[in-house]
């Protein structure tokens, strides 16, 4: 280096730095990358050897199927059905379903992604059905001593069910349920699954730019509906 000359590092992050610690810095990262890169291809290959195995007939491969997934298909299942009894059988419906098509299923995509169609799919068949033995309140009920009105419960909470739907998980919970289905399905995939965009619009079969703005709508929609309830807690408090 002739005398004069300013030593530089390397360009890092779009700038010149002159400090050591920054490639030092830049070196690590792309040794974390690297090693998450590796990460993602040594679970793939083990995601294909376990449904190569279970395609072959091997039931502790199967249910190790089940082991890894059977939670967050639930939690999917109960976002759609609002309930636990028909979210366990979308579940057993669902792996029933993954059972009987794993032949079918060609790994282009994720298995979590492919399973998720499946409880998409047998998620809506039971909300169709649901809405086919909806009965109208207003429909009075035949007796032996005539037409009578239908009797409906109190669903309103109590006091001390209000008590507890302070809590922040009830209060977000609630939330979540109040948005329209295809938001909630969307923001459940994505940001509570963590699935891509792509991956979200292939589980739910519409388009990325679908999956995008039912996103944006249902974060606007949630942080509402949350700010509402906060600055209400805060005016009774005052």
């Amino acid at each position: 280096m002739r005398e004069g000359e300013e030593r530089t590092i390397p360009t890092v992050g779009g700038r010149r730095g002159k400090e050591r610690g920054e490639v030092e810095l830049w070196e690590e990262e792309m040794r974390t990358e690297t090693e998450i890169g590796m990460a993602t291809l040594e679970g793939v290959d083990d995601e294909r050897a376990l449904v190569a195995r279970a395609r072959a007939g091997d039931a502790g491969a199967f249910e190790t199927i089940v082991e890894r997934y059977e939670r967050r298909i639930y939690r999917l299942a109960l976002q759609m059905m609002g309930n636990a009894a028909d979210a366990e059988d979308v579940l057993q419906e669902t792996f029933l379903k993954v059972h009987a098509k794993l032949d079918q299923f060609q790994q282009q995509s994720k298995l979590y992604t492919w399973m998720v169609r499946i409880a998409v799919n047998q998620a809506l068949m039971k909300l169709r059905q649901r809405r086919k033995n909806v009965v109208s309140l207003d429909e009075e009920v035949a007796t032996e001593e005539g037409n009578v009105p239908r009797e409906v419960a109190d669903w309103h909470p109590n006091p001390e069910e209000q008590f507890e739907a302070t809590e922040l998980g009830d209060i977000l919970e609630r939330a979540l349920n109040a948005l329209a289905l295809p938001y909630r399905m969307v923001f459940q995939l994505r940001d509570i699954e963590q699935l891509s965009t792509e991956e979200t619009a292939e589980a739910l079969g519409i388009s990325q730019a679908a999956v995008k703005s039912r996103l944006l709508r249902a974060r606007l929609q949630l942080r509402g509906r949350l700010s509402r309830h906060f600055h209400l807690r805060e005016a009774q408090g005052a």
